[in-house]
């Protein structure tokens, strides 16, 4: 590589990254001192070197270690200019380097510094190239917005626009593209006057039923419910946009998959809070297919459920209440009876959030639903045979504990990150706690409530 003979080049910058597609090689190339000529060899002017030579590199940035190294040894400015480059591998290459680059925070630091021409240049390209280039441009953009920084820079740089077309688009790798970036932008609350004036809403809720393409549909409802999350904003748009019929033809779907069950049951998570669209999903019949995810068998699913459902008792309005209760006696009573009482729910997060839902039932005050509940003994035997013994907190990586359950409801999806395969991140946040959780206060302060109304 340091030879000046341009065939001698050519060779081994192409023996480098034959050697670089094999994890095992990666360090040892590294600690050759190779990186510095590498990146020095993608400025080349000979297509055939800069070629290799980026190749090469887009093969050292899938180990993280590496990819400190490239940044290190000045990678991104190379990378970025090449997003000139004229030969489409050399281009393709440069831009999943970028992309991979973008997956840690560190990474994203480097790359800010050079985000003005960044995102421009890849907007641009977007737009132009090939459907495989433009595919990876979303991807690159969908990292760069795990960053709030690059949330906002892309919105202000009319990346919306570039954008709907491939939201558009009859090619299915392009819209998934599309619609994994525009998940990560919806983080941002500012991003979501301009999303919805941008005219993505409806795309986004036409993409919901489709559940031959269950990827697609967990980008779609997360979105949906990250822009839903803001609830200062006027959501009649949404409903405008057949926010609830397209979510109910991906409920009532017989080949609708887990992961977008447990998307669509957090999404309700977040519409049973906000002031404008609780009330349709009681008065359009929604809450029947909450109390069906709610026994659905997957662990995930049931809890986002509980939380909607919860949600919606903890509204204290007689509409939520005398629904709920309507569907007591039609499958939530057994889902909520379930939790407590099978020992494989003796860990999971759906059983405190079960114990939540009683609580925001009792707590409505409502006669009709004291009366159930303190006629039913086997539910409350459950609960105080919860009481008298401790379950495991729920994991802080994955939810919240019990008595921090109403402040989780308002959190918004994490951002996704993506080297070689996407990362789905449900809406989740993270909590400390001590290791162990009691339910005997909350189980004696709801059998004295049931006793007292």
């Amino acid at each position: 590589m340091l030879s000046p003979n341009t065939e001698a080049q050519i060779n081994s910058v192409g023996c480098i990254t034959n050697l670089a597609a094999d994890e095992e090689n990666k360090l040892a190339i590294a600690r050759s001192g190779a990186l510095i000529p590498l990146v020095r060899l993608g400025r080349s002017r000979d297509l055939r070197v800069q070629r290799n030579a980026t190749g090469a590199l887009l093969n050292m940035t899938h180990q993280a270690e590496l990819r400190e190294k490239l940044v290190a040894a000045g990678a991104v400015a190379v990378l970025v200019d090449l997003l000139h480059a004229k030969d489409e591998d050399t281009l393709y290459y440069a831009i999943t380097a970028l992309s991979n680059i973008a997956v840690d925070s560190d990474g994203r630091d480097a790359l800010w510094s050079a985000q003005a021409k960044l995102v421009t240049e890849l907007l641009q390209i977007m737009q132009v190239h090939k459907i495989k280039v433009q595919a990876q441009v979303a991807l690159t953009l969908r990292n760069l917005a795990s960053d709030a920084r690059f949330q906002r820079a892309i919105v202000q740089s009319n990346g919306l626009d570039a954008l709907l077309p491939l939201l558009q688009s009859s090619y299915t790798a392009l819209v998934v593209a599309a619609a994994a970036c525009l998940r990560n932008l919806s983080i941002h609350a500012d991003n979501e006057d301009p999303i919805i004036c941008a005219g993505l809403l409806p795309e986004l809720m036409d993409l919901v039923p489709q559940a031959d393409q269950p990827e697609l549909q967990c980008h779609a409802i997360a979105t949906i419910r990250n822009l839903a999350a803001n609830n200062g904003s006027d959501k009649q748009a949404f409903i405008d946009a057949g926010l609830f019929d397209r979510f109910r033809m991906a409920l009532e779907s017989t080949d609708a998959q887990p992961q977008v069950l447990c998307e669509l049951a957090a999404a309700f998570s977040v519409f049973a809070l906000n002031d404008q669209l609780w009330r349709p999903v009681v008065e359009l019949g929604m809450c029947h297919l909450l109390v069906r995810l709610l026994r659905c068998g997957h662990t995930d699913t049931e809890y986002n459920a509980c939380l909607a459902i919860g949600s919606l008792a903890g509204k204290g309005h007689p509409e939520a209440a005398e629904e709920l209760m309507r569907l007591w006696p039609r499958g939530l009573r057994e889902g909520l009876a379930r939790a407590l009482t099978l020992p494989e729910y003796a860990s999971s997060n759906v059983r405190p959030a079960v114990l939540w839902v009683l609580m925001a039932l009792l707590n409505s005050r409502r006669a009709a639903v004291c009366k159930v509940l303190r006629a039913d003994s086997q539910m409350l035997d459950a609960i105080e045979s919860i009481g008298v013994s401790h379950v495991p907190s729920l994991s802080t990586s994955t939810s919240a504990s019990w008595s921090l359950l109403p402040s989780f409801f308002a959190t918004k999806g994490k951002s996704d990150e993506m080297a070689t395969s996407p990362v789905i991140a449900d809406c989740k946040t993270d909590v400390d706690d001590d290791g162990i959780c009691g339910f005997a206060p909350e189980a004696q302060r709801m059998r004295s409530l049931a006793a007292q109304i």
